[in-house]
């Protein structure tokens, strides 16, 4: 903000210095006309010029340091813009003269001075644009030499600023050392051209044209302000004559010289031009194919940067690429259809020549041959690459232009460059991809693994009719297996047990909605076949096609010492019977939650209720248990979880849980499990606990 302040300050000052500048003028060339000695000091119209020189000098410098964004094209277009307003202002004021012919105004010597005070000041307003404009340039990659130069160069013009601050007898000598020595500076700066070669083709050309109409600009001006400058002489001595003021002078001729040495440079740069683009395309394209790896997102997009970048680097007129996987036998084409590349194939393969061509110019002549004989195709050359991943031959790359002979051994030298890159690429990006995938499963399973923890209960809910004891160990870090407990109130509680299917971080969020759901209703006196319902209806806008989730909800009540429960799709629950000392599977119908996806579901499940006794026993698990295999791909079954069960009956259910999975991984003979192992105990008392 501070900056824009001073920069509108500084206009503001311009402007009403060259209006100082332009009264003072005026009033002098009217009392001169009417024979009256001027009122105004000789010396002050000196002073508004050069405050008027100083503030545009200091507006055109701010302005173009403040705007760091301009590039080399920009900055030439400011100058030309500039330099097109004075010249259309100039033109409209020769228009109005030239209307005015032959008339006493057009002759008046008030008049003749006030359209050459206008085109001074354009004048100077261009030159002063040009100069911060050209300073610009030439300090683009500067040196502490290069600093001091221009440095000098700007005291000189101070220096010449003071010296044509007062209207003061000219000293001869003195004018042409301040004129000699800024000229000469002049000359050496105008040699720092760094600039001109980071302009591609097209920029050279426009910066010609700016160029050529800036010097056009600068030649209309002095020619305009010497002829009005010649014509007031002859009237008038006193006045303000550009001429004798060396600042403008060597300011003219610094812009002027810097602008055709501009210009030359540019000119003879052309030839080159177009290859040390082609050179700078070849870095970049190598570049692309060096960090495709980190920049692309599959191994496809590789291959597309490297037909791309060969293309171009070459100046072919077509490619494919071929590339040969265990499965598939892929064919990446560029301006070339399928149908195209197949018959070249086809037709080269026939004469027996094989994928991998000779990179050598011979044999690109020989396949030329090849190709002329090949009717019906408009491709006359032909370039053929290997691409090696690991030292295997994973296909090739084919280039191709539709002269004969197109190719020389430069390019063959770049493309097969760029193929080995290639395959130096796509070998890291397959390293890459296997690592981050290795890396985003191991996080995956860390994650879901926490998550699995955090929504299985930590203290499962006691009563002295009963106890429970749990177990749950995963198969792959993480699994789909739930259980918990709630107490409604001090006469019922609600347990559930539930598998997830999947596996990783799905399962687990499915988890943490069944676990919601549960806590949501199971706090609610409502009947196990209404729960399943409700949770049947919230799931299905949560579970993808294919998901579902087996559960048994139970919610027992002390005080009948009856329990009411409904069968979701999951495992029978195994009943033991103190007082008949039996066993008994519950295997009573119900549909898994999230299979019925409508309001029909309520068809497939049913609520079921039975008495407890003490001493009784209820084994909840999941089917990991009982599809348990053995090293010969035996089960462990229903009869083997019963014989397991009745053989610590009489303890405790802590006991009882600690016995069933020893006997488990008893019978599988090793600890790596395939499927998740999860156990309930529910013992029902005999006697009230504490």
């Amino acid at each position: 903000m501070r900056t824009k302040a001073i920069t509108r300050l500084l206009f503001t000052v311009g402007v009403i210095t060259w209006l100082a500048l332009l009264f003072m003028d005026l009033s002098v060339q009217m009392s001169l006309a009417n024979n009256i000695p001027p009122d105004v000091p000789a010396w002050l119209s000196g002073i508004m010029l050069n405050l008027f020189i100083a503030s545009l000098f200091y507006y055109y410098r701010l302005k173009i340091e403040r705007e760091e964004a301009l590039n080399f094209v920009d900055l030439l277009w400011r100058v030309f813009a500039t330099g097109l307003i004075a010249t259309v202002v100039s033109l409209a004021l020769r228009l109005v003269e030239y209307l005015l012919n032959d008339t006493k105004l057009t002759t008046h010597i008030v008049f003749k001075d006030l359209i050459y005070m206008i085109n001074l000041g354009l004048m100077i307003g261009f030159l002063t644009m040009a100069f911060a404009a050209w300073k610009r340039l030439i300090l683009y990659q500067k040196s502490k030499w290069l600093l001091r130069l221009w440095l000098i160069f700007e005291v000189g013009l101070l220096v010449a600023l003071l010296y044509n601050s007062f209207r003061i007898e000219k000293v001869e000598w003195l004018y042409f050392v301040i004129y000699g020595t800024l000229v000469t500076l002049s000359l050496v700066l105008s040699g720092n051209m760094k600039w001109v070669a980071f302009l591609n083709f097209r920029q050279k050309w426009t910066s010609l044209l700016l160029l050529l109409l800036t010097v056009f600009y600068l030649m209309y001006m002095f020619y305009t302000n010497n002829s009005i400058a010649d014509d007031i002489k002859g009237m008038t001595a006193y006045f303000t004559d550009y001429r004798n003021h060396v600042f403008i002078v060597s300011l003219t001729v610094f812009v002027t010289v810097y602008s055709i040495f501009s210009f030359l440079v540019i000119l003879f740069n052309l030839p080159t031009t177009s290859v040390f683009e082609q050179k700078l395309e070849e870095v970049v394209n190598f570049q692309r194919i060096s960090q495709s790896i980190q920049t692309e997102q599959s191994e496809e997009s590789v291959y597309n940067i490297l037909l791309e970048t060969s293309v171009s680097s070459v100046f072919a007129d077509a490619a494919w690429l071929e590339i040969h996987g265990e499965k598939q036998h892929r064919l990446f084409t560029y301006k070339i259809t399928d149908k195209e590349s197949n018959d070249i194939i086809n037709h080269l393969n026939s004469h027996n020549i094989k994928g991998v061509f000779d990179q050598g110019s011979e044999k690109t002549k020989n396949l030329s041959k090849h190709l002329a004989s090949l009717r019906g195709s408009r491709f006359r050359s032909i370039l053929a690459f290997p691409i090696h991943v690991k030292g295997e031959n994973i296909g090739t790359l084919a280039l191709l232009k539709e002269l004969p002979d197109g190719f020389n051994k430069e390019m063959t030298k770049i493309v097969s460059t760029f193929s080995n890159q290639a395959g130096i690429s796509i070998e890291n990006f397959r390293l890459m991809e296997e690592a981050l995938q290795n890396e985003r499963y191991k996080e995956e399973l860390k994650i879901a693994k926490t998550v699995q923890k955090s929504l299985l209960p930590a203290v499962l809910e006691q009563d002295k009719d009963f106890e429970i004891a749990a177990f749950s160990e995963s198969a792959d870090e993480v699994g789909g297996d739930y259980y918990d407990t709630l107490r409604i109130n001090e006469e019922l509680v609600s347990i559930i047990i539930a598998d997830v299917s999947g596996k990783g971080t799905t399962a687990a969020f499915h988890m943490s909605q069944m676990k919601g759901i549960f806590h949501s209703l199971g706090q609610k006196d409502i009947e196990p076949d209404d729960f399943m319902r409700q949770s049947n209806q919230a799931l299905i806008y949560c579970l993808e096609r294919g998901s579902f989730i087996s559960a048994t909800y139970f919610i027992i009540n002390t005080r009948t010492k009856k329990i009411r429960y409904a069968r979701a799709g999951h495992c029978p629950v195994l009943y033991y019977c103190a007082a008949k000392k039996s066993f008994e599977y519950f295997k009573d119908k119900g549909v898994a939650l999230g299979m019925v996806r409508n309001k029909s579901y309520s068809n497939f499940i049913q609520a079921y209720e039975f008495e407890y006794g003490p001493g009784d026993l209820m084994i909840l698990y999941t089917d990991g248990i009982t599809e348990a295999k053995d090293g010969k791909g035996e089960e462990f079954g229903y009869d083997r979880l019963k014989t397991a069960v009745s053989e610590a009956c009489g303890q405790e259910a802590k006991q009882i849980q600690d016995h069933l999975i020893a006997r488990l991984y008893e019978f599988t003979g090793t600890s790596n499990i395939d499927d998740d192992y999860t156990t309930m105990i529910v013992k029902f008392n005999s006697i009230g606990r504490g």
